[in-house]
């Protein structure tokens, strides 16, 4: 990867919040980079919940997964109303000072590294340092990048060094919260160094048995949404052609992650279909997968559709979750990059139109190309080391 900026050996410090993966996943990426480009820099990713009380901990990360995971729509209201909350408010007021209690090992561990430059992919640090720098207990430049693309409120704060948004859209919010146009930078949302480097189909497909030549459906394990990922996959393997006894050829790989009782179900149904269903565990080859597909089915966090389009992979988006997946879903069906479905029926149904109408899939491979930002990570990090 060509790189021409002068670095320095500084000191970086990243923060997130494993509220959900997207944000480490981001700070994981702006250092993989940091260490191809500047090996003389020290640049080290905190998880801020490692270092505040374990009853804050349960409240802020365990409580939002459930509450997405199992009263979604409870969630949506919370995003919406915090977004909407005035900051001088009783509840806004009560928030802040549990945060100050709560987080005074992770204020020791940053000042303890002296970082030349710190980097925020979750509001929460974003927020404490944004308090210490009022009071000037703290010197260096703090960064803020916004993981999704949206711009909830609680992502602006003062003092802020400059923010790095993830498109237009984003850029006009934070101008109209008051951010001055010159410390906002629209790079994309920082996605693994990988999939910058364009893997080729036909390699890619060999490493994973899968035929480069047929229509080849990735689904994700977010895809649980739409129901058991077997059964669906079963559903979808199942589909022919209308008004003839034809199966649809093409080729189906999904993604089961952690969720080990899904791949056994998976791998016991790829026995009954040779060389059609490729299930695959937890892998660190993401990008590799998705260069075989043409069609990709997934939960719209924002990490994950910024791979997507980095990768000019088109998309069919299931179950968002209300408030920041939603907005997500948004931008790229607007962008024509995707299609959403609601249930089973909607997936197969656009699946379907998709095969019978190639051409609107080309349409949205050409769409998400154009929207990809595969070098994000390259561009906060150079930015932040260029103004060091």
């Amino acid at each position: 990867m060509a790189d021409n900026t002068q670095h320095s050996g500084k000191k970086i410090l990243l923060l997130s919040v494993s509220a959900g993966a997207g944000h480490a996943r981001a700070a994981e990426a702006i250092r993989a980079y940091a260490a191809i480009a500047d090996p003389a820099s020290t640049v080290i990713h905190l998880d801020v919940m490692d270092y505040v009380t374990s009853g804050f901990r349960q409240i802020y990360t365990d409580f939002y997964l459930k509450l997405v995971n199992h009263a979604p729509t409870l969630w949506g209201y919370l995003y919406n109303f915090t977004n909407e909350v005035k900051r001088d408010s009783s509840i806004e007021k009560w928030r802040r000072g549990l945060e100050r209690w709560n987080a005074k090992k992770l204020l020791r561990e940053i000042q303890s590294f002296q970082a030349d430059a710190i980097i925020c992919t979750h509001f929460l640090p974003a927020e404490m340092l944004s308090r210490l720098i009022a009071r000037q207990e703290l010197n260096c430049p703090v960064w803020v990048q916004v993981t999704d693309f949206d711009l909830h409120r609680m992502w602006i704060h003062e003092g802020m060094a400059g923010y790095f948004a993830a498109n237009q859209e984003v850029a006009f919010r934070m101008r109209s919260q008051g951010i001055a146009a010159e410390r906002i930078h629209v790079t994309g949302i920082p996605i693994m160094p990988a999939f910058a480097q364009a893997p080729t189909r036909a390699i890619c497909a060999s490493e994973f048995g899968l035929d480069p030549s047929k229509l080849t459906i990735m689904l994700m394990a977010g895809g649980a949404g739409l129901g058991q990922l077997d059964q669906l996959a079963a559903q979808l393997l199942q589909m022919r052609f209308e008004q003839m006894d034809e199966a649809i050829p093409f080729q189906l790989i999904v993604l089961c992650g952690k969720n080990t009782k899904a791949l056994q179900a998976l791998q016991n149904l790829a026995l009954t279909c040779p060389r059609r269903l490729f299930p695959i565990g937890f892998t660190s080859q993401v990008e590799r997968l998705m260069a075989c597909a043409d069609l990709i089915v997934t939960k719209p966090g924002g990490l994950t559709t910024s791979e997507c389009l980095a990768m000019a992979l088109p998309m069919i988006v299931n179950a968002p979750i209300p408030g920041q997946e939603e907005r997500n879903a948004d931008y790229v069906m607007e962008q024509g990059a995707a299609l959403k479905a609601i249930d089973n029926l909607a997936l197969e149904f656009r699946i379907r139109e998709l095969i019978a109408h190639p051409q609107r899939l080309n349409t949205m491979r050409e769409q998400a190309r154009r929207l990809g930002k595969a070098n994000a990570a390259q561009s906060v990090f150079d930015i932040v080391s260029a103004n060091l």
